[in-house]
């Protein structure tokens, strides 16, 4: 049965460096196969640490920009995003997404699986 999820439904995720709604997910028993969140992050204050990149091993990462300027690095490559871009993840690449720019950066970052599974790298980077 078809069902409309407001913002009020969205589960704040309290990940560190970033604001993270789930909209819909198995853990909110709305999917069987798919996981949807709203995420932002702010613009970095100076001198603050940077978070280190993380991968899911199971299922990709497909994230669009709703506003906002960033980077993600993947592996050794260094991806710029604006407002209308989208970036695909595959399944165990390590990732961080970062803001660039002097707004907010605004993502919707879906998941083909109603469970997420993530992998912090050691290392800061």
């Amino acid at each position: 049965m078809a069902r409309v999820v407001g913002p009020q439904g969205a589960k704040p995720l309290g990940l560190p460096g970033r604001v993270s709604n789930e909209i819909v997910s198995g853990a909110h028993g709305d999917s069987l196969s798919c996981t949807l969140r709203l995420v932002e992050i702010p613009v970095p204050a100076p001198g603050e640490p940077q978070r280190g990149r993380h991968c899911h091993d199971g299922h990709a990462e497909c994230m669009y920009v709703l506003s906002g300027a960033g980077t993600t690095s993947c592996g050794d490559k260094l991806h710029p995003l604006v407002a209308g871009d989208t970036i695909i993840v595959p399944p165990g690449e390590m990732h961080v997404t970062r803001n660039t720019g002097s707004v907010p950066l605004v993502m919707l970052c879906f998941f083909p699986t109603a469970a997420i599974d993530m992998r912090l790298e050691d290392a800061v980077s």
